[in-house]
């Protein structure tokens, strides 16, 4: 065994320093290979102007259970070394932020309203950072498993394991990001998602040198679920105050229900599963506009799609698909199932969806999936006092 004074020399000596930089050359060379890899030079249908500077690909986060998760990522349309970086992520559970996020919301690419190509979206928030769009959990759009088992056990804090696991790995394959200022966002049902990963990446800061770090700055939320108790409360009342509910209804429905408690009883199940009723054929976000009566729209209806539903569940599924253009979701999967846009995309190399279609929203991973917590609003607390920045909008 080398004394100390021997094994302090040798650090000096130049066979391991030419060693040690050979090493370091082999890992950057291997950072810029895969970064290269994922690349997206042009995808069928994209305008020819402005260029857009585009990646996308998996990680593994996962490696026994090979999970890995799908990507697509757009640097800022200027001066992205300068940008923050911005990580955004649909929720359901179980809904694309590839598909939703970044090809119908405020990614740079949108699909056109035929479906046949894209279109560039003047309002993309690549303008002031670099978007980062994540498929997650597992099972949703291009990400997959090879353990099926997988699929029946996801949570929140599964969730929230996965996508740190993912970040830790993009950042070494994206280097150059490491040290800009991190933004984590979502909507909906990521206002589960958001906060919880936003704390994960908060404690695990707190054990790891400061260059290995992740620059976590804060969080936006959109349209969050965020505690129980106010959503479908919110809910009734919306409803109510639009014309969507009858009075007698709403004064069942507060009369029989508390929604404090996590478990609802049996009466007030049913008083809600006609509130949700009026919803099969109405647009939550927006009340006053048609929605898609194509055929695979009609699969959507709350109603006759899954009876038993969970009373719970039945508002999450009726917010999955909602949006301002009915039947943008059927174009959005037009354009994904095609290959040479999967080709293009770096997408489904695994043959995960070879005997399905790519969906903007998985019904499966939504109905098992184990909603984890009541509130996440201590999560807020927490992080506003660790000195996190917090936007919610709506």
């Amino acid at each position: 065994m080398a004394s100390p004074a021997r094994a302090q020399s040798l650090r000096y000596h130049p066979l391991f320093i030419i060693l040690a930089t050979l090493s370091l050359l082999q890992t950057v060379t291997a950072q810029d290979e895969q970064q290269a890899a994922d690349r997206v030079f042009f995808l069928p249908g994209q305008p020819r102007s402005p260029q857009v500077s585009q990646f996308s690909g998996y990680i593994i986060v996962e490696r026994h259970s090979g999970r890995a998760l799908f990507y697509w990522f757009f640097e800022a349309q200027k001066l992205p070394s300068q940008k923050p970086l911005l990580l955004w992520l649909n929720g359901g559970p179980g809904c694309s932020s590839v598909g939703f996020g970044a090809a119908s919301e405020l990614g740079p690419l949108m699909i056109n309203g035929s479906g046949t190509g894209l279109e560039f979206n003047k309002f993309a928030w690549n303008k002031e950072a670099n978007l980062l769009f994540l498929e997650s959990p597992v099972g949703v759009g291009f990400s997959y498993t090879n353990t099926s088992s997988d699929l029946d056990k996801l949570n929140d804090r599964i969730v929230a394991e996965d996508t740190y696991t993912f970040l830790v790995s993009w950042f070494k394959r994206f280097p150059q990001y490491k040290n800009h200022e991190f933004y984590i966002s979502g909507e909906s049902y990521a206002g589960h998602y958001v906060p919880q990963l936003a704390e994960v990446v908060y404690e695990r800061n707190k054990h790891l040198e400061t260059n290995q770090q992740i620059n976590l700055k804060g969080f936006i939320v959109g349209n969050a679920e965020t505690n129980d108790y106010y959503d479908y409360k919110g809910l009734v009342e919306f409803a109510w105050s639009h014309s969507v509910i009858s009075d007698l209804l709403y004064e069942r429905v507060n009369s029989i229900c508390d929604f404090r408690l996590s478990s609802w009883t049996k009466e007030c199940k049913h008083v809600m599963a006609s509130v949700y009723t009026q919803y099969d054929k109405i647009d939550i976000y927006n009340v006053y506009a048609p929605k898609c009566n194509t055929e695979e729209s009609a699969q959507l209806s709350t109603s006759n799609s899954t009876p038993d539903l969970n009373a719970k569940r039945r508002l999450r599924r009726i917010r999955m698909y909602s949006g301002y253009n009915p039947c943008y979701s059927t174009y959005i999967e037009d354009y994904m199932n095609r290959m040479d846009v999967q080709k293009s995309l770096h997408a489904n190399i695994s043959g995960w969806i070879k005997d399905r279609r790519w969906s903007v929203c998985s019904y499966s991973i939504f109905d098992n999936y184990d909603n984890s917590v009541f509130s996440v609003l201590p999560i807020y607390s927490k992080l506003v006092k660790a000195g996190l920045r917090i936007w919610v909008y709506s």
